[in-house]
């Protein structure tokens, strides 16, 4: 067997100790040495892990306009968003590293060039040297996502060599885009990691379907999130907790095959790291009849322009 074909992946579907970020990077340090221990070379984690989704929207009125509520809250998520450029993620880049694994981490950004104050989701590709490599703020929002979290841009969409594999990832319903996902197969991806909040609705069908379109392995990690995950600390937690489920986000990890066909059928409400090895020959044999952005294209009549330039609102020249 060549060892270089397969790969060991790690789903971390935990829940966070929701919008306390030093508590939840304590959680995401124990799963990286976990991971390390399994021998996992990628771990996965679930969108907006880092420091929590933004559950209270749909809970308390996020539409409310001027609300002292909302303003509340969403200034307690501010203050518990990460900002990569304050070295936020070191430990965790310095855990990849001493581990030997290259991760992708679902975060809330406070975005240092666009000002430090507005939210974006984004999810970060860091190698197993430790070096962080992409950092992919989501496209659009949904829904009420759009109260919190700011449309993102072209810039992390890129893909990452990890041993035969070329791996690209994007955060929940973005994998619905068709020209997202276009943009990640014409740059050679094989391996497509789609992160979630957390819920089997979403990852049972679609995860299988882009397996199925793209001829690649997928990965869809969800978190977890219980009503005791919300910490005493919260602003507003008793209004927030007077119309929450038991259970926000039950997981539904799983891994798809090339062919569409599960490797890991999708895990309900269980917390830990869910492993699997794949075989990048999978990907060779089922590409034998059908490559949308090879022998089954036709770049002379449709073709995609990706703009990855960073977008800031601000050029400055000294």
């Amino acid at each position: 067997m060549n060892t270089e074909n397969i790969l060991k992946i790690g789903m971390a579907q935990i829940s966070p100790v929701w919008l306390n970020k030093s508590k939840t990077i304590e959680k995401i340090k124990d799963s990286i040495n976990k991971a390390g221990n399994s021998n996992c070379e990628l771990l996965v984690f679930g969108e907006a892990l880092l420091p929590g989704y933004p559950f209270w929207l749909s809970m308390t009125n996020g539409s409310e306009f001027n609300s002292t509520v909302q303003k509340e809250i969403h200034a307690h998520y501010i203050r518990n968003s990460i900002q990569i450029e304050s070295g936020e993620l070191d430990e965790i880049c310095s855990l990849a590293k001493k581990n030997n694994v290259a991760i992708y981490l679902g975060i809330i950004e406070r975005a240092k060039n666009r000002g430090g104050h507005s939210l974006y989701c984004s999810l970060v590709y860091i190698d197993s040297e430790g070096e962080i490599k992409s950092v992919h703020r989501k496209l659009q929002p949904t829904f009420e996502e759009r109260l919190t979290w700011s449309p993102g841009d072209g810039n992390g969409l890129r893909v990452h060599d990890l041993k035969k594999f070329s791996v690209g990832g994007l955060n929940c319903w973005e994998n619905w885009m068709p020209l997202a996902r276009t943009a990640l197969y014409g740059m050679g991806e094989n391996l497509h990691i789609a992160v979630w909040p957390g819920s089997d609705t979403n990852t049972k069908d679609i995860t299988k379907f882009i397996a199925k379109e793209s001829r690649s392995f997928v990965v869809s990690v969800s978190s977890l999130m219980k009503i005791e995950d919300f910490p005493k600390g919260t602003p507003h937690l008793e209004e927030i907790l007077k119309n929450s489920p038991n259970i926000l986000a039950n997981g539904g990890s799983c891994i798809a095959g090339p062919d569409g066909e599960w490797v890991v059928a999708p895990v309900i409400n269980k917390e830990g790291i869910i492993t699997a090895e794949i075989d990048f020959n999978r990907v060779l044999e089922e590409r034998q009849n059908f490559d949308s952005v090879g022998h089954y294209s036709r770049p002379d009549i449709t073709k995609l322009t990706i703009n990855r330039e960073r977008q800031s609102v601000i050029n400055i020249i000294d």
